[in-house]
């Protein structure tokens, strides 16, 4: 199906990044919808799940909004950036300010496997932000025409542990998910929208699934 062919939706989580995230694929000639409707979501030929702030803000949003089941049910591909890939694991262990328990874990959309957990990242800073290596072995068409060891931009203090579902590696401190897949679920930890030419040929690809 042609690009601007496509509905393209963009869920309705909340979080401010949207415009950016809009921007991005209008610049590959998509027409993306912003909505968090379930006929909308039912009807769209790919789903793009952002977020940013915290996993404890996020999931509330997607809560407050009833839009878990409709995720969780989604049989298009969807992607999810920084923290709305986050959002697709089983568990997040971030909490939402210094006076909460650090003990306990956030329940996430349990779609792909692993928690996120914060970054051990001995004397580096945290958050990892700005450019990164991101390495993979080329075969998953996500990644067609990005080479290994490509940059992208990154924002984040915690991060998806290595599962049997990562697709792409990031190293900061230790090795961690820079893009996970699962079926027709997937989530990279960067902002490909603040990526450059790398970040627009993974938004390319996703539209070309």
């Amino acid at each position: 199906m042609e690009v601007n062919k496509q509905k393209l939706v963009i869920i309705d989580t909340g979080c401010a990044n949207l415009a950016s995230v809009r921007m991005a694929f209008e610049r590959l000639g998509a027409a993306p919808r912003v909505s968090r409707e379930a006929a909308d979501i039912e009807a769209a030929d790919k789903l793009i799940l952002p977020g940013v702030g915290t996993a404890v803000a996020a999931m509330k949003n997607l809560n407050e909004r009833n839009l878990v089941p409709l995720i969780r049910a989604a049989k298009q591909p969807l992607l999810g950036f920084c923290l709305g890939m986050q959002m697709l694991a089983e568990a997040s262990e971030e909490i939402m300010s210094e006076g909460e328990d650090k003990g306990g874990l956030i329940d996430c959309l349990g779609i792909v496997p692993g928690k996120i957990r914060l970054m051990e990242v001995g004397n580096l800073r945290l958050p990892h932000m700005g450019w990164n290596q991101v390495e993979h072995d080329e075969r998953h068409p996500l990644l067609k025409g990005i080479p290994s060891g490509s940059y992208f931009y990154f924002v984040h203090s915690y991060a998806l542990e290595v599962t049997d579902a990562t697709i792409a590696t990031c190293d900061y401190g230790q090795p961690f998910t820079a893009i996970v897949g699962r079926d027709n679920f997937f989530g990279a930890q960067f902002h490909p929208e603040r990526s450059g030419a790398a970040g627009a040929r993974l938004l390319q690809n996703f539209l070309e699934l």
